[in-house]
């Protein structure tokens, strides 16, 4: 089987899981593999056992931030975001597809250069409220008419679920935005193959309609393995 690595939070010494992240992947006929919080010589090794890697939803980013960390927001525990940044670039450096949820995609700009809102509520001109916890509730997210992201799941337009207080204020160079919410807040990136996408809205708990995403996903980390295999064939 395709094997997918899904980071985790780390709260309390503790890491977890929602069991929505397993489901999508399984179902969209990967296998999952939950990766450990550990240090740059094991994420590495962790990193050669995958043909893809999921980054879910998490803390606030604090690389390429523009402005103050809310009250309502922690500052990520150190041993996430190293543990995360060292797997990421691992799997980055070795061509594994990347799919960032929410905190996923916003680490994946970070990474490559973008700068995020610390809290695009307040940082970002018209921008509506994006945090359940602050009261926002679903809403409509139009897709980019020549985005990858729009012939997967095969629609113009859909409503998502909102759970973010920051979010992308430049996107990377290496991306494309591929899905805007009414009031213009990034919803999605995607690089030039879709080998990386980002979403900014909890795709596993969307449940059927965010099945061709994953299902995408792992077919391109299918692809990718093809590739490590056979590199003559493949080049």
């Amino acid at each position: 089987m395709i094997r997918i690595g899904i980071t985790t939070s780390f709260e309390h010494g503790e890491q977890q899981l929602r069991h929505d992240y397993v489901q999508a992947v399984e179902c969209a006929g990967g296998m999952p593999l939950i990766a450990p919080m550990a240090g740059k010589k094991a994420m590495y090794s962790f990193a050669n056992l995958l043909d893809g890697l999921i980054v879910t939803g998490g803390p606030a980013i604090t690389e390429g931030l523009i402005g103050n960390l809310p009250d309502d927001m922690e500052e990520p525990d150190a041993v996430r975001a190293c543990s995360d940044t060292a797997l990421l670039h691992a799997c980055l450096s070795m061509h594994c597809p990347v799919l960032g949820i929410c905190y996923g995609m916003q680490l994946l700009n970070a990474l490559y250069g973008g700068s995020i809102y610390a809290d695009v509520q307040r940082d970002m001109m018209g921008a509506l409220v994006h945090s359940d916890k602050r009261g926002a509730s679903a809403h409509a997210i139009e897709l980019e008419e020549t985005s990858h992201l729009r012939n997967i799941l095969g629609v113009q337009r859909l409503a998502v679920n909102t759970r973010h207080i920051q979010a992308i204020a430049s996107v990377a160079p290496f991306f494309r935005v591929s899905a805007r919410a009414p009031d213009g807040v990034v919803e999605a990136i995607e690089n030039e193959d879709a080998t990386i996408l980002g979403v900014q809205f909890h795709a596993e708990r969307m449940g059927e309609i965010m099945q061709p995403l994953f299902k995408h996903f792992v077919g391109q980390a299918d692809l990718a393995k093809q590739k490590r295999k056979n590199p003559i064939h493949a080049a």
